[in-house]
């Protein structure tokens, strides 16, 4: 990562935070031509378009301010999406009621389990999973996805 970038990553830190916001992953993708960078947040709340919107208007007015990008470039900020695994222990909470699919470490083995998020305390998660109630450290989980019900 160049300068330029870990400035980018800097800012948009801070402005997220600042507006009650995390950032989960920011990627750059274009050439010295068109640059993009994608900001990806979550909140322990949801987010609508217009968070979503100031939260770029804030990175945006910044990276003119310091004027870090000499080239045309376009910003995207946005969600990561059902179809992103959740990275932070405070992204679950939200989703307590949720059916998971989580991979996680159970002593040397690996186990898969798909539940529903029952509740969050500490850093543990409990879920049920066929009638019974899985407690999951959150420090064992190696990936959590939210599965999306269309009933």
């Amino acid at each position: 990562m160049d300068l330029i970038e870990e400035n980018i990553v800097t800012i948009s830190n801070e402005i997220a935070e600042k507006l009650g916001y995390f950032v989960i992953e920011i990627l750059f993708r274009g050439d010295n031509r068109k640059k993009i960078i994608e900001v990806y947040v979550d909140a322990e709340k949801n987010i609508s378009a217009n968070d979503l919107a100031e939260i770029s208007r804030e990175i945006n007015s910044v990276i003119e301010e310091k004027n870090l990008l000499e080239k045309s470039y376009r910003l995207d900020v946005s969600t990561p999406g059902v179809d992103r695994p959740l990275k932070f222990l405070k992204q679950f909470p939200k989703h307590i009621n949720r059916n998971f699919e989580v991979t996680y470490k159970a002593g040397d083995e690996t186990s898969n389990m798909n539940g529903k998020l029952l509740a969050v305390v500490g850093e543990e998660l409990t879920f049920n999973s066929g009638g019974k109630n899985i407690l999951i450290d959150f420090n064992k989980i190696i990936t959590a996805k939210v599965l999306i019900s269309f009933s």
